[in-house]
């Protein structure tokens, strides 16, 4: 079952959300986002815990500790409720529009009193937002297409939510007597960012137990269609889930078959027409006599159509089957082929594990390195200085000795709106690796973005652009820039770019990954981790990676740390394309 955790967290967040728009004061909304963050980052389920223990948790303190005894004990918190009532439900939905945020949810309705989201489309017919403090003609054309989405285009499921809630129902059905195999398929399967609704598949001789149990789970908020074979419900937490129960013998042509994606469905149909076959999600037949030819396995099924097994992550239609067909399919990288994570926090700055501990959760996952990155001091809400990052490069370096593992000091860097960074080059060089990413200033032009991000690629002290387009899925569009002048520089520079493992985030993404790789530029895949929990993102991060059809050859952090140390040293050689091989 979900810990109580996530719930907590959760109603923390809606905290910090209603105070931004209801105008309240920074300090207060800022303090209640950490505290969700340390909530939900927290090891310890709190469902365990008494005040104290609540007060323990970094950046809870007794004021919110007593918040969330409330909720765990009424399910409500009476101060939540309140300003809940002041604040218009309509006002309230705005938070679901992309790229809009409290901030400026709180300033339409402020400014020009728009109560739901049906008003803020007819703002933005009217072209009234880009008259408003910080707006212009590019951020409300940003908006336009993110609102119609909002509007229009239905809820989808991060990737994170979605995966967490398949396993748990997958557990359950794994559990039965009589089924053979389960597992997700669908775009889920595909590790796509986020998914419409979750396609679970089930191999079993009897459908009927499978069916019942699936729709009496406690997670079950109804049941919206029940089959002998197939059946839908809505669970408590919104998401429609959708089971399919096949025999055992057509498990992997089913498989196959709900995996999609469609347009690589299409193709292999037209390639079994050719050979005189049919596929369906019963099997490979041959036309003419109606007999089974593969069935029982993706391998069986593909083998018999003159290809390889091709990986889900890839099934897009976007090149994979003629590379198949030419023997060139990528040998794409794998979770184990991580060697450790170069982007992490703690709480020195926004995270909420002490170095300590951190480092233990890093040894535990068998890193061979791992790097420390906590935010420099242009990021100033951080309070990072000098003085603190050389007491932490101190801290590691007694602390390796013991740990057991080799540790990186590094920092996060903001790039400014100029492009520039903080603390000079005679004291980054200083540091092993050096991270630097946006932070503010997302809606520049296309062409003051781009200049933006290359001067910090071509910094001779940074190492990687984390989470290059900035984006938050659902929350906040992707930067615009011209990213294939930034990923030939960072391919001539010998920077690498990340790939953010955090399921709010997956940046790069696939597409871009691809068109990184096409540059010449290599990778780094990082989780960009606040708390022990988000160091297992890395497997997000991972599929990402793949879905850009990235070996482990163009991840940096897969390679040893020798090599991985001379990448680093920007003034050596960047390697080359033979060495990926």
């Amino acid at each position: 079952m979900p810990r109580s955790n996530d719930a907590a967290a959760q109603m923390l967040q809606e905290f910090a959300d209603l105070l931004a728009i209801a105008g309240g004061e920074p300090f207060k909304v800022r303090a209640y986002e950490k505290a969700a963050r340390a909530v939900a980052g927290s090891p310890t389920d709190i469902a365990d815990l008494d005040e104290k223990g609540l007060d323990a948790i970094p950046s809870v303190g007794a004021h919110l500790a007593r918040k969330i005894l409330e909720f765990l004990r009424t399910g409500s918190v009476e101060e939540l409720e309140e300003l809940r009532a002041q604040v218009p439900a309509g006002v309230r939905s705005l938070l679901d529009v992309p790229g809009l945020g409290p901030v400026r949810a709180h300033q339409v309705y402020a400014e020009l009193g728009i109560t739901s989201v049906t008003e803020l489309l007819d703002a933005l017919h009217e072209h009234r937002l880009q008259h408003l403090p910080g707006w212009g003609e590019r951020s409300e054309a940003n908006l336009v297409q993110a609102v119609h989405e909002a509007h229009t285009g239905g809820a989808r499921i991060q990737l994170g939510v979605a995966l967490g809630l398949a396993e748990e129902i997958l557990a359950g059905l794994c559990a039965l007597p009589r089924v053979r195999q389960a597992t997700y398929a669908g775009s889920l399967r595909r590790m796509c960012a986020t998914v419409g609704d979750i396609d679970l598949l089930v191999a079993s001789e009897e459908a009927e137990p499978v069916m019942e149990a699936f729709c009496t789970m406690a997670l079950v908020a109804r049941v919206l269609v029940r089959g002998d074979t197939k059946s839908s419900i809505l669970t408590t937490k919104g998401v429609q889930v959708d089971l399919r129960v096949v025999e055992p013998h057509s498990w992997g042509s089913a498989l196959l078959y709900f995996t999609g994606s469609k347009a690589h469905n299409i193709r292999l149909r037209e390639m079994a027409v050719r050979a005189g076959q049919k596929l369906s999600e019963y099997g490979l037949f041959d036309a003419d006599t109606d007999r089974l030819i593969a069935a029982e396995t993706e391998e069986a099924v593909y083998a018999r159509l003159r290809l390889p097994w091709i990986p889900p992550t890839i099934r897009e239609d976007s090149g994979e089957v003629e590379a198949a067909l030419l023997g060139e399919l990528p040998d794409l990288v794998e979770l184990r082929d991580v060697r450790g994570d170069l982007h992490t926090h703690t709480d020195l700055t926004d995270g909420i594990a002490t170095l300590e501990v951190m480092v233990a959760a890093a040894k535990a996952r068998g890193y061979r390195y791992y790097a420390v990155t906590d935010h420099a001091p242009l990021l100033y809400m951080q309070r990072m200085t000098t003085e603190k990052a050389l007491e932490q490069r101190l801290q590691i370096r007694q602390l390796e000795d013991a740990a057991g593992i080799t540790l990186l000091h590094g920092t996060e860097l903001n790039i400014q709106p100029d492009g520039s960074l903080d603390w000079d080059e005679d004291f980054l060089a200083g540091f092993d690796i050096v991270v630097a990413s946006v932070h503010s200033a997302f809606r520049q032009s296309r062409d003051v973005m781009t200049a933006r991000i290359l001067r910090a690629v071509e910094h001779p002290c940074v190492n990687v652009i984390a989470h290059p387009t900035g984006r938050s899925i659902a929350r906040r569009a992707p930067i615009d820039a011209d990213w294939d002048e930034i990923f030939r520089a960072a391919a001539r520079t010998g920077t690498a770019l990340e790939v953010n493992s955090s399921p709010d985030r997956l940046d790069l993404d696939g597409d871009l990954v691809r068109r990184a790789r096409h540059a010449g530029a290599f990778l780094a895949i990082s989780t960009d981790a606040h708390a022990v929990p988000h160091l297992d993102n890395m497997r997000f991060g991972v599929a990402t990676a793949q879905r850009g059809w990235a070996g482990s050859a163009d991840i940096i952090n897969t390679w040893p740390l020798g090599k991985l140390r001379r990448f680093l040293a920007k003034h050596s050689p960047a390697p080359d394309a033979d060495q990926r091989r």
